[in-house]
């Protein structure tokens, strides 16, 4: 089974890009984020003629989130996070498939810090670890995958010095990152490649892909119950390099 995480920074601008890669890889999970559409304009039509169910959660313009399953329907859980009512962004997606059940998370950028953006990308970690202690005391097999925005490690980076500005690498996202690990979920690109330098994103700014100056942002974190089902972990770089592409790339795990 290849579960994967997908920003595809504008599902309608990226749409021949995201049915290539279904029909190219075939993966039985897709989470998406960034789509950028609003629930009536998700491409539900074109997805369902490449073979996968779906649901979303959708935001005109900006953010949003979808699963997508092979051959079924995904069973909606919950969207959005509890701890802010007045909280609108579409972020937060979760699912059942096929007895397993997975999040797909868009996590705030948090950009510029300090300040509002910042404050509200640090909460919303922190609604976040609390769900995630929800499913792992319900014993769930269970996949959290999506963009985190958080740079967890120096060598997670092209570069620590150009980055030590940036919300994504402050010590407040890292230790809310590092605080989820803690509970007991598995990051499955850091087991598989513990060196580090495996990018999920290249800015479209700079020359960055040209440059290979990336960095990784996107993860799948495993509960204990998935994370004995670990085959591999990784990330379909080449998509990268395709005309009109996203700025991010699939980043998948293999389960048994």
């Amino acid at each position: 089974m290849k579960i994967v995480t997908y920003n595809v920074n504008g599902i309608k601008a990226r749409l021949p890009r995201l049915l290539e890669y279904l029909a190219e890889q075939q993966p039985d999970i897709v989470c998406l984020q960034e789509l950028k559409s609003s629930d009536e304009t998700f491409p539900e039509a074109e997805i369902r003629a490449a073979g996968y169910g779906a649901v979303w959660h959708g935001q005109k313009g900006f953010n949003g989130v979808a699963v997508l399953a092979k051959g079924i329907d995904p069973v909606e859980r919950q969207r959005g996070l509890d701890g802010e009512p007045e909280d609108d962004h579409s972020r937060y997606l979760e699912c059942d498939v096929d007895g397993l059940t997975v999040a797909s998370i868009y996590l705030p950028n948090g950009n510029p810090q300090p300040g509002p953006k910042f404050d509200y990308k640090i909460r919303w970690i922190e609604r976040l670890a609390a769900r995630a202690r929800v499913l792992l005391a319900a014993e769930l097999p269970a996949v959290l995958a999506g963009d985190y925005n958080v740079i967890a490690n120096d060598d997670d980076t092209f570069s620590v010095r150009a980055m030590a500005d940036d919300a994504l690498m402050q010590p407040e996202s890292r230790a809310g990152y590092r605080a989820l690990l803690a509970q007991g979920w598995t990051d499955a690109l850091r087991v598989r490649h513990p060196a580090g330098r495996v990018w999920t994103f290249w800015d479209y700014q700079a020359g960055a892909w040209q440059r290979d100056a990336g960095f990784r942002i996107d993860h799948l974190l495993l509960s204990p119950a998935v994370a004995d089902r670990l085959v591999e972990a990784g990330v379909d770089k080449a998509y990268r390099g395709r005309e009109k592409a996203s700025d991010h790339v699939p980043t998948w795990v293999r389960l048994r």
